[in-house]
């Protein structure tokens, strides 16, 4: 038996990514994102309300986003409690902040991987802002390349959000090659 839920997004997984910018003076800020993801293969699209982040990625142009992983949940997680208004959470974390080479936002060296992008479109939704973010380089750091060079998610264990009990999973099982699972139906 099936019941209702009434008007509940319960899609999953939420990636987690932590989208760091610096603010009109260079201070940087991280912060956690669950509304976002790729829209196309060079764009990615975040949703946020009125957030420290907002004002800085509208001043500059430009965020890099990072799926937090296993190794980093409690900075991830804190980077979505902690506000940059009255924090730095930079600092705070502990973590490395670098200059991008390519954007006017900051790398996190801890994350192995990260997507450096500049601001395409700004729309606005319902009080919230969404950026669609051109991808102008991605980061990566060796050890969760596989053999081929391509990014091998089971080594770099990024973490998920679950909303319907507000904690966070690992990603990296194995269950099925896409275009392959499905051939025997066919």
């Amino acid at each position: 038996m099936k019941k209702d839920l009434g008007v509940a997004s319960e899609l999953f997984p939420q990636s987690v990514f932590i989208v760091a910018s610096y603010d009109e003076a260079g201070v940087p800020n991280a912060m956690n994102v669950a509304w976002a993801g790729a829209c196309t293969r060079h764009e990615i699209a975040i949703n946020i309300g009125d957030h420290k982040t907002t004002e800085n990625i509208l001043a500059k142009g430009a965020f890099t986003v990072a799926p937090a992983d296993a190794a980093h949940v409690v900075e991830a997680d804190y980077f979505g409690m902690a506000t940059g208004r009255t924090v730095n959470k930079a600092e705070t974390s502990g973590l490395t902040f670098v200059p991008s080479a390519h954007v006017d936002a900051p790398v996190i060296e801890e994350f192995p991987l990260t997507m450096e992008c500049v601001v395409r479109d700004v729309q606005d939704w319902g009080g919230e802002k969404r950026f669609i973010g051109e991808v102008v380089n991605t980061r990566v750091d060796e050890s969760v390349l596989d053999e081929e060079g391509r990014v091998d998610f089971a080594r770099m264990r990024p973490i998920v959000y679950d909303s319907t009990r507000r904690i966070y999973r690992v990603v990296g099982e194995e269950m099925g090659g896409a275009w392959d699972a499905g051939k025997a139906l066919m």
